[in-house]
């Protein structure tokens, strides 16, 4: 198994929730010797210094600082967030002798890939504390099946194979376990064991459904990865590896890992907010650039926007644009669009383009078809705050935002080695 892949499965299996997926970015910054900082203190950055902090619990920032200063900014970004289904307050719903749990769909899910599911939860849960503005948090990762959203049997609907619409309400309710007369919260008393605390004492959580499959290598030769959480846990890792694994003498190299971009990046913890323009401001204040200096220094940075990509799926070939049909297996995708839902500069793409030929680095492009628009990136959104050279890059992949998403295998050495070379070079 290729490292790079080794580090993806790594992430996968333990990035459940976007808390989760922060706490195990925190523990490779850490395993690699990075210092922990916080927005709240003052910064003494050195020369070969490697940090990160948190902002909220889902997102964070990692950087390095050369051996000198000069050199600019390189910046990565990704997102920690992915398509699943929220636990709702007030959660517990009985219903034909069933205890279920009450939940919204976060993000563009495909729904009915998460029916017959393996499913359990992930997320923290604040708690009663001594002071007021000050809660106590915990994490929960429950590395156990505890529900499923059973299909309606085909005797009973028999239009099912003719697609049927899920209703978001009462469709995909997860199935907890049977009812219960010793208790009318079966969940929050289950959640309140789970921590060791009192039903009292849970004041409010972030709690989602994820799906528990595993990740795996499948097809002929194992080429092909199968997994939940894909999108975009493949440009986390790739943000890590490549940061930690890079050794530019000169300059900063800064990874940005926000949340809510499934649900539009406008939040205090999104590439919506003035977090990176504020990172980057203190970190060129530590290091004694002048503040006259800082618009200078900032325009001058470069970005990576990483997410993934549409692969060309062989049984709708014709939902592709006619001439860039990315293969999976072929390479990373650099991604474009003329109305700027990828950040799209032809001459900051030519840098990666170059990056990619100077280190053998396989890639493709990604157009979507003229009468059929996709999603977008935080790419757009971030650069607008951070007016700068932008490019948006990632894997390809197939049945993006389904609970289960498949990617080939070799894509990941080429995203972590372009990555690597661009905080390198």
């Amino acid at each position: 198994m290729e490292r790079s892949e080794q580090m993806l499965f790594r992430l996968l299996e333990h990035g459940t929730s976007a808390p989760m997926v922060v706490k195990e970015a925190e523990a490779q910054l850490q395993e690699a010797g990075f210092e922990k900082l916080s927005f709240g203190q003052s910064w003494k950055l050195g020369a070969k210094g490697k940090y990160y902090l948190k902002h909220h619990d889902t997102t964070l920032f990692a950087f390095t600082v050369g051996a000198q200063k000069e050199d600019g900014l390189r910046i990565a970004a990704a997102h920690t967030d992915f398509p699943c289904l929220r636990i709702k307050p007030r959660p517990d719903v009985a219903a034909g002798g069933y205890a279920q749990v009450n939940v919204e769909v976060y993000g563009g899910a495909i729904l009915n890939t998460w029916l017959d599911r393996p499913l359990s939860i992930s997320g923290r849960v604040a708690l009663t504390s001594e002071h007021v503005m000050e809660p106590r948090m915990r994490y929960i990762s429950l590395d156990r099946t505890l529900g499923v959203i059973p299909n309606l049997a085909v005797h009973m609907n028999r239009k099912v194979n003719q697609g049927i619409e899920l209703n978001k309400q009462t469709d995909l309710l997860p199935i907890l376990g049977l009812g219960s007369q010793e208790s009318e919260h079966p969940f929050l008393d289950f959640l309140a064991k789970e921590l060791l605390e009192s039903p009292e004492d849970i004041l409010d959580y972030e709690l989602w459904i994820y799906c528990r499959e595993q990740p795996q290598y499948a097809g002929i030769n194992g080429e092909l990865i199968l997994s939940p959480r894909l999108d975009n846990l493949t440009s986390v890792q790739a943000l890590l590896t490549g940061i930690i694994e890079a050794d530019r003498a000169k300059g900063v190299n800064v990874i940005a890992l926000f949340d809510h971009e499934e649900v539009g990046s406008r939040t205090k913890q999104g590439a919506g907010s003035m977090l990176l323009v504020n990172l980057l401001q203190q970190i060129l204040g530590s290091l004694g650039e002048e503040p006259a200096r800082w618009h200078k220094s900032l325009y001058d940075a470069f970005l990576l926007s990483v997410d993934v990509a549409h692969g060309t799926h062989p049984n709708y070939m014709g939902k592709m644009d006619v001439t860039n049909r990315p293969l999976l297996g072929k390479g990373l995708c650099i991604k474009e669009a003329s109305a700027q839902s990828y950040a799209t500069d032809c001459e900051a793409v030519a840098v990666v383009e170059q990056i990619c030929r100077k280190e053998q680095i396989p890639y493709q492009k990604f157009v979507n078809r003229s009468d059929m628009p996709g999603g977008g990136t935080l790419g757009s959104i971030a650069s607008s705050f951070l007016p700068v050279k932008t490019v948006d890059i990632g894997v390809p992949l197939l049945a993006m935002h389904s609970a289960v998403e498949t990617m080939g295998a070799g894509d990941m050495k080429s995203l972590t080695d372009l990555v690597r070379a661009y905080f390198t070079i």
